[in-house]
């Protein structure tokens, strides 16, 4: 068994901002993993918030002991990019040396097309209303706030697509007070659902005050044992194999978090096709997909994943699985 592991990048159809910042291209790894006769492959996009840069997920994945399988890559690494990256990579490895797809090997129903939301990024409110008029077509927008201004932008955003859904990503960006005087207005502009409006590890207000509409934990969740911190706070997860450390854990993480009464919800980083073709599989069934990585690109891997107004469709056995 060979694994290797190198950088690409991917340069963005326009410029991606957030509250933490912008940016004009995704950066991410590659893994590759052959037994000589066949490769699997995986990507992860190595996060800042989370401590991981390209160099410590690549110096992670390089000091892996070979051959290696999925069940010993489970303690060998935490759960992060580096440890996602190489789950994926031996999900393909195995899907192709047995000839079937890794739905099969994985026990789960043959999979179909999600309706995936697309992501506004946080900008001034006439440049947000502009994004959503060019995007008012499509059923389900994904905005970006988390700053103390964020009124007019929500406003800017349901004035461009009127008869759009919209969810809410404040990206750890709000106060407990902004929150609670945003919450009514999120209400009448018809917000679905508010995406961690407060810092992980400074939530805990999200179990005193009211919760008018669902809140979802991204960077308070990142695998089950974040279940038990997050019971009274949230009414949802959102489900990215950057953070659970891959599709195995990712697929084990649903069925907990549903059974825990969780509502569901599978997001991406910004990455190529080949970052979301696992996670379309996880996103099967679930009350929110967020995977639009690719739609954020100018260009992306070869047999990329289809997008159409049925949504985001499994990927084809060239990409992956």
């Amino acid at each position: 068994m060979q694994l290797t592991v190198s950088p690409d990048t991917y340069r963005l159809a326009e410029v991606f901002t957030i509250s933490r910042g912008s940016r004009t291209d995704a950066k991410v790894l590659t893994v590759r993993i052959t037994d000589g006769l066949h490769q699997g492959w995986g990507e992860c996009v190595p996060y800042a918030r989370y401590g991981e840069t390209l160099d410590s997920v690549t110096a992670e994945v390089e000091a892996l002991p070979l051959p290696l399988n999925r069940a010993q890559l489970q303690d060998l690494l935490p759960a992060g990019a580096a440890r996602n990256a190489v789950d994926c990579a031996l999900w393909d490895l195995e899907a192709k040396r047995a000839g079937k797809r890794v739905w099969e090997l994985a026990g789960l129903a043959a999979p179909g097309p999600e309706l995936t939301a697309f992501t506004l990024s946080l900008g001034e409110p006439a440049d947000m209303r502009a994004a959503a008029a060019r995007n008012s077509f499509r059923p389900l927008l994904k905005i970006k706030l988390g700053t103390p201004d964020d009124m007019a932008r929500l406003e800017a955003v349901r004035q461009g697509a009127p008869k759009s859904r919209i969810i809410v990503d404040a990206n750890e960006g709000w106060t407990a007070e902004v929150y609670a005087d945003l919450a009514p207005h999120l209400l009448r502009l018809g917000v679905d659902m508010v995406e961690q409006p407060l810092p992980a590890g400074q939530d805990d207000m999200l179990a005193e005050i009211a919760r008018p509409l669902p809140v979802c934990a991204d960077e308070s969740c990142h695998d089950r044992a974040s279940l038990p911190a997050l019971k009274g706070k949230y009414d949802m997860v959102n489900i990215k194999l950057d953070k659970t450390g891959g599709l195995t854990e990712a697929l084990l993480l649903r069925e907990q978090a549903l059974a825990e009464g969780y509502g569901v919800m599978v997001g991406c980083m910004v990455g190529s096709s080949l970052a979301m073709a696992p996670a379309v599989l996880v996103a099967q069934g679930v009350a929110v997909t967020d995977l639009d990585g690719p739609l954020l690109l100018a260009e992306d891997r070869e047999n990329a994943l289809k997008f159409d107004d049925a949504g985001v469709h499994p990927s084809v056995a060239a990409l992956w699985g």
